[in-house]
């Protein structure tokens, strides 16, 4: 799977990037560089974070993918929060995985980030997924999946009760800082692109990185260990690569510079693909 989409994509590219096409490109906009613009946690620098009003702004602002992280309630449901807990995002204190989907639901999610967000509750997954599919591709990440056993199969039953198990346009992928989980969700999903991220520069290795090559689509560093040796031996092993998290119009140009193709951005107005 993971070579066929590269050959795939290459073709693809190839045939959507001619000479003619490029030069016309340069001539009328400047030599236009593909990077996917992702909206972390949504449109976070602008709204609160994992809300539909942060999903919705990074819609508005054009991103390619929305970034999610989901969790499970204790009664069974998947949630859309970052922390183990909601403590610094809501009005609420406990870890997620203590608590009843009622009780978070009851949260406000939304008042911390500004009088505006008053009453932004936590989605559900289902949600986020009926609302946005074929909108704008989603960026899934397991946070914490030791915590939740069998998150992977809750997470891959509810892509494919919407046929997103084999998504036509790409748009879906799910990563983690879990690498035996990203294991697991490509044995259940194997149409589905598969991330894997680190801060650590020990996973950056050749070794490390063709072990990830052997079931990941995608190597997701944070940009302060991105350099161009490193993305050009991502490439070499047929992935792609998406760094995080940029919060400024600096690091949104270093990644660009390093032809990095996607950065994960609170604002997607940061990134500019043309040089």
């Amino acid at each position: 799977m993971k070579k066929a989409f590269v050959i795939g994509a290459g073709l693809a590219f190839s045939l959507l990037f001619s000479p003619f096409q490029q030069a016309f490109a340069a001539e009328t906009t400047g030599e236009l560089r593909k990077v996917d613009n992702v909206a972390h946690r949504g449109a976070t620098g602008y709204a609160p974070e994992n809300t539909i009003a942060a999903f919705d702004k990074g819609v508005e602002m054009k991103a390619d993918y929305i970034e999610i992280d989901v969790q499970r309630s204790k009664d069974g449901e998947l949630v859309i929060i970052h922390d183990n807990t909601v403590d610094r995002t809501t009005d609420g204190t406990g870890y997620v995985k203590d608590l009843t989907f009622e009780q978070i639901r009851s949260l406000d999610a939304g008042s911390w980030k500004g009088e505006e967000f008053t009453g932004e509750k936590i989605p559900t997954f289902d949600e986020v997924l009926d609302r946005y599919h074929g909108k704008t591709g989603i960026l899934i990440e397991l946070k914490s999946p030791e915590l939740y056993p069998g998150i992977e199969g809750q997470v891959a039953q509810k892509l494919k009760e919407r046929n997103l198990d084999k998504p036509q346009n790409e748009k879906i992928i799910i990563q983690s800082f879990n690498f035996e989980s990203m294991k697991i969700t490509n044995s259940l999903l194997p149409k589905v692109r598969i991330g894997v991220l680190t801060s650590n520069r020990a996973h950056t290795t050749e070794q490390a990185l063709k072990e990830f090559a052997t079931y990941a689509d995608y190597f997701n560093p944070s940009y302060g260990i991105v350099s161009k040796e490193l993305v050009d031996q991502v490439h070499s092993l047929g992935m792609k690569i998406q760094s995080w998290t940029v919060r400024s119009h600096e690091a949104a140009q270093f990644l660009l510079d390093m032809n990095v193709d996607g950065i994960i951005t609170d604002y997607p107005d940061y990134v500019d693909p043309r040089k």
